[in-house]
């Protein structure tokens, strides 16, 4: 079942007609099924990160169309657009973004308590034991590793079972042990809870880990290969 149809997306930065107009991303189209792990790479500055933020709902598309779950994303007024953000994607950062005087749990529940709905206390054990954080419930994140800030971080976007999570580089600040325990995780995330999952990533080892690869080159799709 298809989750995400993305149609001519492009993204300019400039204005028309000006020969310094940059297109980070030109006629991009793909479509995702429903639980599919997919990994995005290209070279820095590719439109990789672009590609990704459009796809939450983070920044907007100069044309083309984005629709998850049936639903044209940017149809959508501001407030139906601030909803979508909180409920249906998941985004984990390269820098884990976690509020320094809220404690991990508080961290993880954040996206629940600012759309105003109630903490489901059973999933929010479930993850903290998945995410090896039962522990550390109630500290701070300058109590924690590296490591233990980016599960956190994960733990912050799968707390409201979203449609879609996206990775941007994801293991980009960790050392190898982490990262492959980060990697295991998000794969677990798109087993256990059904997840779609897009991460980016500049290792190759990860990449090949995913279903697919879609592989971006100067904004475009450059390959898109199915491993598995």
């Amino acid at each position: 079942m298809e989750i995400l149809r993305v149609e001519n997306l492009c993204k300019t930065y400039g204005l028309m007609g000006n020969e310094n107009i940059v297109r980070a991303l030109d006629d991009v189209s793909f479509s995702v099924q429903k639980g599919e792990f997919i990994a995005i790479v290209g070279p820095s500055g590719s439109g990789k990160s672009t590609l990704l933020h459009i796809l939450g709902g983070v920044d907007t598309p100069t044309s083309g169309k984005v629709s998850v779950d049936g639903i044209d994303v940017y149809a959508q007024n501001n407030e139906q657009l601030a909803i979508f953000r909180r409920r249906q994607v998941g985004l984990i950062y390269q820098f884990y973004n976690l509020i320094p005087v809220l404690t991990v749990a508080e961290n993880i529940t954040l996206p629940l308590l600012m759309d105003g709905r109630k903490v489901n206390t059973e999933r929010l054990n479930e993850l903290l034991e998945t995410l090896h954080l039962e522990d550390r419930a109630a500290h701070l994140p300058n109590q924690l590793s590296g490591g233990q800030q980016q599960r956190a971080s994960i733990g912050r976007a799968l707390i409201n079972a979203p449609a879609i999570v996206l990775a941007d580089e994801p293991t980009g600040n960790l050392d190898t042990k982490n990262s492959r325990a980060i990697t295991d995780l998000l794969k677990l995330s798109n087993k256990k809870y059904k997840q779609t999952l897009i991460l980016i990533t500049h290792d190759e080892n990860i990449a090949l880990q995913a279903d697919r690869i879609i592989g971006i080159e100067d904004g475009k799709i450059a390959r898109d290969e199915v491993i598995r």
